[in-house]
């Protein structure tokens, strides 16, 4: 069997790609995070699929249905959550299907980091305000690599999102402060996409507070940096669309 690997989105289920969705229907055996990935997409499952909740599994037993399958015709549609090239605990995976000889294929899907960014209405690249996005995490049970604190990562200066993070909000807002300062503009999204969607916005000195008078200690992303307050004039337009700047497909005026 083929394993594919599937970026089931941030949480609406109709943010999954129109690949995913497809190879998902097609699916003979489905293991999915059930404690991530919306259950309406199983309604999209074959009645006669094999369906798995990988949520209690470790993985010698997620990668052994895959050994046990490895002989027959037929697809495995792995869904995880968000893009799963981010924290997506896949490439374990991989390597298990490269030495058993498995063929297997990534479908990449929407991560929460743009969900979260949808959520807020804020473009995270402004001309003229920052054109760098960092994605990185606080350190925890899963330490980061040295040079890679938030310190560290925030030097630029840019945009800067977190997952992972939001249980030890007062840690971040108080690592980030000197960089960013007190007033930088902060966004927390829980659970982008999903119904119960909540944005909590205040500034490197408030956000602690709101998050936890919002009750959110989990499931979250933290975004952080100019681009989330600029209003117009305080950015400078795209060159893209400029009259006056020429491209591959438009003159000058």
């Amino acid at each position: 069997m083929n394993v594919w690997f599937i970026g089931a989105g941030p949480g609406a289920p109709d943010l999954i790609t129109v690949r995913g969705r497809t190879i998902l229907e097609s699916a003979d055996i489905v293991i999915y995070a059930g404690s991530l990935v919306s259950t309406e997409m199983l309604g999209w499952v074959r009645s006669d699929a094999e369906v798995h909740d990988s949520s209690a599994l470790d993985l010698g037993e997620v990668t052994s249905i895959y050994k046990s399958k490895a002989d027959q015709k037929g697809v495995i549609a792995r869904l995880h959550t968000g893009d799963p090239a981010i924290y997506g605990a896949i490439q374990e995976q991989i390597d298990f299907c490269v030495e058993h000889s498995i063929p297997w294929e990534i479908v990449p899907g929407v991560s929460s980091v743009f969900a979260s960014a949808a959520a807020a209405g804020r473009e995270l690249t402004l001309p003229g305000v920052t054109q760098t996005l960092t994605i990185g995490r606080i350190a925890g049970r899963t330490p980061v690599p040295e040079g890679e604190d938030l310190q560290t990562i925030s030097a630029h200066g840019g945009s800067l999102a977190l997952l992972l993070s939001v249980s030890r909000i007062s840690e971040v807002a108080e690592a980030l402060r000197t960089r960013y300062g007190a007033d930088a503009p902060v966004c927390v999204v829980y659970r982008a996409s999903w119904p119960e969607e909540t944005v909590v916005r205040g500034t490197i000195d408030t956000i602690a507070e709101r998050v936890a008078e919002a009750g959110i200690t989990r499931q979250a992303i933290i975004l952080v940096g100019k681009a989330l307050a600029s209003a117009s004039g305080e950015y400078e337009p795209s060159k893209l669309y400029d009259s006056s700047f020429s491209h591959g497909y438009r003159s000058a005026k």
